[in-house]
């Protein structure tokens, strides 16, 4: 392909309610212009039923609409920035999704939901990350790999999800026998798209990204759980296994296909450009804050999913409690690591909008008084179980914990306790990470929370003892996609070289305050108390009575901690 002087890639981010594309200078990284599209189904694009409050589901056809339009406006606004740009300019294109968010299809590779038979059938459409429906599937899946597969939850931090691959293909077959004749395959939104645009939906490319921490695809044992383990669940997984035994599954450095005409006419593209393989959205985001070696990558919003990657050389143990470890499934030659949170800006929000819903108080007026407090001052401490833990306990029964309230306890010392609460919880995860030889020596933040309360990001840096740095896109996920693409049209040789052109931090960042960090070494010993009494785990012994004591005590000399 012959690049012109100034060449563009774009970047396709399928979030949750909505999807995001973005167009990116491959020189330099300058993002030129972007577009977004709500999905138009159900409730903020989620389908829901009210008799079944874990169901989430979502309209295949929501996501090729938003594509349609979302690129057509972002080229026209491109065009209204830079009177010399020309779509022509755009080389590749990259996709991130939500995940694992699978559907089913028929044996022409085409969506269920596209038949007059199952239109609005609820089994048919996309099973969203956030449905839970498939919670007796996963422990099924759990157990039985405990007997006889000891080493698929190795990789998967020790259960498997609800929110993940098989667990929803289980259930469905389960649930809607109806659909079972029909049914041919299982597919990742993140590779059903780029199939579509490629027209490869008949033999789709899989990504290495979703197939290994969703669907406990690995090259140990020969790609997919085999046959004998799957039929023992039901014997309908071995036949969806065969379906997917066909595909190519690779990382996102390589191309899914090249864009047809189709598809390049209906989006104002160049046909034949090359469309990168798929990845979840979190894993493309730790790409476009150019993630290394070193570095753990948090995207902070409703949740927090952590990303890090070490060399594949090196053989890793077993890490109990994170969401998985997979095998080139965020850069090329290297392990990449995932765990994550389940409420982060959730819980500051049900506090706000929930408890406090219809008072005068708001997240900034909270802040502003909360960052008067100093550590320990309000004689407070919190578990962040509001929505069950994600990592390193994965038990979606846990609940949250607020210690140490008296008659003058005020809201915004309860806010800050939360947002403390989470930087614990997060620290956990980074100690865990250490125990097994895993060294984070600096955090790179992106999302919403990152870049719009630097008290919290302060209170992350005391906690847990690291410098943080904030990405400089606010739409890293696109822009990792974006990078993606840029190496898969052969623009940068490869992906740190794409990052390193593409990427990049503000330049303001947090570095841990030594002070402040002595009381909260002294609240995480109490925190961890907390979190071993209630989850049953470690051998933490201080009685529950001995925390509020402890409590007070910093409470009554703030800023020294423990002595």
């Amino acid at each position: 392909m012959a690049f012109t002087h100034q060449h563009y890639t774009l970047g396709l981010d399928y979030g949750t309610n909505s999807v995001r594309s973005l167009i990116v200078n491959t020189r330099n990284g300058e993002e030129v212009a972007s577009a977004t599209f709500n999905y138009p189904h159900g409730r903020d694009g989620i389908i829901e039923d009210a008799r079944k409050p874990d169901l989430a589901r979502q309209h295949p056809w929501d996501y090729l609409q938003g594509a349609e339009e979302t690129v057509t406006k972002a080229i026209q606004r491109a065009k209204n920035k830079q009177a010399n740009f020309s779509p022509n300019q755009i080389i590749g294109m990259g996709i991130d999704t939500t995940g694992s968010s699978p559907m089913p299809v028929d044996a022409d590779g085409r969506a269920l939901i596209e038949m007059k038979a199952f239109s609005n059938h609820p089994g048919a459409m996309v099973w969203l990350w956030k449905d839970h429906t498939a919670a007796q599937e996963a422990e099924e899946i759990t157990c039985a790999a405990r007997k006889s597969c000891p080493e698929f939850l190795q990789h998967c931090g020790g259960n498997y999800s609800s929110e993940w691959f098989w667990a929803k293909l289980l259930h469905c077959i389960k649930t809607y026998p109806e659909l079972i004749e029909t049914m041919h395959s299982w597919i990742e939104i993140a590779d059903w798209i780029p199939a579509v645009f490629t027209n490869k939906i008949k033999n789709p490319v899989r990504n290495i990204c979703a197939a290994g921490h969703k669907a406990l695809y690995h090259e140990k044992w020969g790609g997919y759980p085999d046959t004998d383990f799957l039929g023992n669940l039901h014997p309908d997984l071995v036949r969806i296994r065969k379906s997917l035994e066909g595909s190519q599954v690779q990382g996102v450095d390589r191309p899914a296909g090249k864009l047809s005409a189709e598809w390049a006419n209906r989006m104002g593209l160049t046909e034949g450009i090359p469309v990168a393989t798929g990845a979840l959205d979190a894993h493309l985001g730790a790409v476009g804050c150019g993630i290394q070696p070193g570095s753990m990558v948090k995207i902070m919003g409703t949740s927090t999913c952590d990303i890090i990657v070490t060399p594949m050389e090196r053989e890793l143990p077993y890490i109990p409690g994170l969401c998985g470890i997979v095998p080139a499934s965020v850069l090329p030659a290297h392990h990449g690591l995932e765990a994550g949170q389940s409420a982060v800006g959730d819980l500051f929000h049900w506090w706000v909008q929930t408890i406090l819903k219809g008072s005068e108080h708001t997240h900034e007026s909270l802040t502003t008084q909360a960052q008067q407090l100093q550590p320990g001052e309000s004689g407070l401490l919190a578990l962040d179980w509001n929505n069950g833990n994600r990592c390193l306990l994965c038990d979606p029964l846990l609940s949250g914990l607020i210690l140490g309230q008296t008659l003058q306890t005020q809201p915004y010392e309860i806010y800050r306790t939360l947002i403390e609460a989470t930087a614990f919880g997060a620290r956990m995860i980074l100690e865990r990470l250490q125990s097994h030889g895993i060294v984070v020596s600096k955090i790179i933040a992106c999302g919403g929370l990152a870049e719009k309360n630097p008290m919290l990001m302060q209170i992350y840096a005391d906690v847990t003892g690291r410098d943080i740095r904030v990405a400089k896109s606010s739409q890293t996920c696109a822009l990792g996609a974006a990078v993606a693409a840029s190496v898969a049209a052969g623009v940068h040789t490869d992906m740190n070289h794409a990052q390193a052109r593409m990427t990049g931090t503000l330049e303001k960042g947090y570095a841990p305050s030594k002070r402040s960090s002595v009381v909260y070494d002294a609240l995480f010993e109490l925190y961890c108390q907390l979190h071993d009494s209630f989850s049953g785990e470690g051998n933490r012994s201080l009685p529950l009575h001995q925390i509020m004591k402890k409590l007070v005590t910093i409470r009554q000399s703030p800023g020294e901690g423990i002595h």
